[in-house]
């Protein structure tokens, strides 16, 4: 049986969705998307995800057609008639359907809203269990990686490139500083046990994730520092690894080639991941 898709509306099966050529998301680039997941047949992180959405909408002057309560309904209804389990929930919104011109379409053009899921195992991760390794990559992205729009072409490239040298992902950097991997954030455990992560700025985007894990980790009396670190304080940390609302917390245990730690997933790192499984399963939004 095909998915069943969220078009503007309309319940529809997966192959009698269709979006015009003249949307603004496929001339333009002018859309941004959100990522939930679903375990157990419910949501984590919800509220994150679709806080982080309306932010993205209205950095953009995007129109969002769905309320609070409805865009919750709809991400439980599309659970429902997929009878999902485990996977993943992905949302788009563009500025809709106008003619090809780099100036915003005429106020009341109506917005384009597309949701479908992705069926998958969220928990069965090896990398989880034997760590990625990342090449690091300079940062061409655009200036305002704060909201997430669907120009994702460079994390692509940059992915690809860094699969060609041998590694999983690739650890973005600029003016000395990384930045994020491909699409997830960047963390590094110091020698001393501090969990660093950049702070939020216009360089990176706000993860839903990395908020819920260093919540985890301050309430278990782990020291934070959120400032941006160097390519080779990174090589020299204790433990690596990444968040992201697909992904969870998974561990980086090469950069560039180079062991970080015992090249072997850390403690700290595994610990966070179990803690934020369990607290995201206790926290998830269940349908009414």
């Amino acid at each position: 049986m095909s998915r069943i898709v969220y078009l503007n509306g309309q319940w529809l099966p997966e192959e009698d969705a269709k979006v015009s050529i003249f949307d603004r998301a496929f001339l333009m680039g002018d859309a941004i998307y959100e990522v939930t997941c679903v375990l157990d047949g419910t949501l984590l992180d919800y509220a994150g995800h679709a806080a982080r959405l309306r932010r993205s909408a209205a950095e953009l002057g995007l129109t969002l057609p769905l309320d609070d309560d409805a865009l919750l309904a709809a991400h439980h209804e599309i659970v429902a008639r997929n009878e999902m389990k485990s996977g993943l929930i992905y949302l788009q919104l563009s500025r809709g359907v106008a003619e090809r011109d780099f100036a915003f379409p005429p106020e009341g053009t109506e917005p384009t809203l597309v949701m479908f899921t992705q069926a998958k195992d969220v928990l069965v991760n090896r990398a989880a269990e034997t760590g990625i390794s990342v090449a690091l990559l300079p940062d061409l992205r655009w200036g305002r990686r704060d909201i997430k729009t669907v120009q994702l072409l460079y994390p692509s490239m940059a992915k690809m490139e860094a699969k060609s040298r041998g590694a999983d992902d690739a650890w973005l950097h600029e003016d000395g500083f990384v930045t994020e991997a491909s699409a997830a954030t960047a963390h590094i455990v110091s020698k001393d046990g501090k969990l660093i992560t950049r702070e939020l700025s216009h360089a990176l985007l706000p993860g839903v994730t990395r908020a819920a894990v260093l919540e985890l980790a301050a309430r278990h009396g782990v020291e934070i520092e959120e400032r941006a670190f160097t390519p080779d304080e990174a090589r020299d940390a204790r433990e690596a690894f990444i968040t992201s609302a697909t992904n969870f917390v998974v561990p980086v245990v090469r950069i560039d080639g180079e062991v970080i730690g015992d090249g072997a997933p850390g403690a700290l790192t595994r610990e966070l991941r179990e803690q934020y499984i369990a607290s995201r399963r206790a926290t998830a939004l269940a349908p009414a």
